[in-house]
């Protein structure tokens, strides 16, 4: 048999992590909130430049049944039927503001009534071009019509 040591023998004492190292999960966390707080603090500061922000020349400017009004106008302003069946960039432009002024004036119709005549203007013109597929006499007076709509906007 072995001797055992003497009750005053000193005892080694468990081995613990030195006080001054934080724990690994600590240290996650304390990253983790300082990125949402960050990522709450930029939204917060780009919400207030949009708020801020002054654009009453963008055709957006103004959402709703008017600012839809005015953007279907300005389309349509930019439209040139000549250039409808172009091949390249001056077609796809053409096809493109024919179809949002119809699709715009149609959103403000729904929006508010007062916009009806030149969303019914500018589908009687859509309709009856693809039934025609072209821009005869009578699809190009319903585009008279909705434009001088769009100058009493």
């Amino acid at each position: 048999m072995r001797p055992q040591p003497p009750p005053s023998a000193t005892p080694v004492p468990p081995s613990t992590p030195p006080a001054s190292a934080p724990a690994p999960h600590r240290r996650t966390g304390s990253v983790i909130a300082a990125l949402l707080f960050g990522l709450v603090l930029g939204g917060g500061g780009v919400g207030a430049a949009w708020a801020l922000n002054d654009e009453r020349d963008s055709p957006a400017a103004g959402a709703g049944p008017a600012g839809d009004a005015r953007a279907a106008c300005q389309a349509l302003d930019g439209f040139d039927e000549s250039k409808y069946v172009a091949k390249g960039p001056d077609g796809d432009v053409a096809i493109n503001r024919y179809a949002a002024a119809g699709a715009l004036s149609a959103s403000a119709a729904a929006g508010d009534a007062t916009y009806k005549p030149l969303a019914q203007a500018i589908r009687r013109s859509q309709d009856l071009h693809a039934q025609v597929f072209g821009f005869n006499e009578e699809v190009k007076s319903h585009l008279r019509e909705a434009r001088r709509i769009c100058e009493g906007l």
